[in-house]
């Protein structure tokens, strides 16, 4: 029987590691290597994408496990993605499964439940901690409160510049690689970026992002 093949993305290396050792007395499972942001695993899947599943992190630097899940499923379609994270906030639970999360979990987990939630979601199944399954049905039984966690969408206007900008930040460049392939020096890329979170009435990428997909304008 051929084992599950595992990758890991944590931006904490002493995390990503505690969970590599919860599973490494699993011997149908492989964990082929580890990552520490999105771009990171990105690269990886790009040399050898034989992976059955993610283990992946939310808050990372560089690209955020939500839009590193929105990536793999667009390209790598066949890989589970399991998030795991210490936040079990419900913007978050809605976006990661919007996104194409496969499961949802607290990095509390013992190694057995673990596990058993990545045999669980490789054989079909959908794996969320308790707390998390409750918060994802409140969110199906009430969506207006996930309504009310964005603001009011109204119709917003960015200069070419500034398309040009976010669909590079989209992609998880840093902001001198931005600078770089736009021929900007970096002050003018983080003006561009301050002007964008305040037309979207956005506080950081990921929300810039998210909102400029709704409203379709990269």
């Amino acid at each position: 029987m051929s084992k599950i093949k595992l990758a890991i993305v944590d931006d904490n290396t002493f995390l990503a590691r505690a969970i590599k050792e919860k599973l490494v007395d699993f011997e149908d499972l492989e964990i082929m290597y580890l990552a520490y942001n999105g771009s990171e695993l990105l690269a990886q899947l790009e040399k050898r994408h034989n992976l059955d599943m993610v283990l992946m992190d939310i808050e990372m630097p560089v690209l955020d496990g939500i839009e590193t899940v929105r990536i793999v499923k667009q390209k790598y379609p066949h890989i589970k993605v399991l998030m795991l994270t210490v936040f079990d906030n419900d913007e978050n639970i809605f976006n990661a499964i919007q996104a194409g999360a496969d499961g949802y979990l607290l990095k509390e987990i013992e190694g057995q439940k673990l596990y058993n939630a990545i045999t669980e979601t490789v054989g079909g199944g959908a794996a969320m901690s308790p707390s998390i399954a409750v918060k994802t049905l409140k969110l199906l039984r009430y969506p207006e409160k996930q309504e009310s966690l964005s603001v009011q969408e109204e119709d917003i206007s960015l200069s070419s510049r500034e398309k040009e900008v976010l669909e590079q930040l989209a992609e998880g460049l840093s902001y001198t690689v931005i600078a770089k392939n736009l021929f900007l020096s970096p002050s003018t890329v983080r003006k561009h970026i301050e002007n964008i979170y305040k037309k979207l009435q956005v506080h950081n990428k990921l929300e810039a992002v998210q909102k400029a997909r709704r409203q379709s304008l990269i």
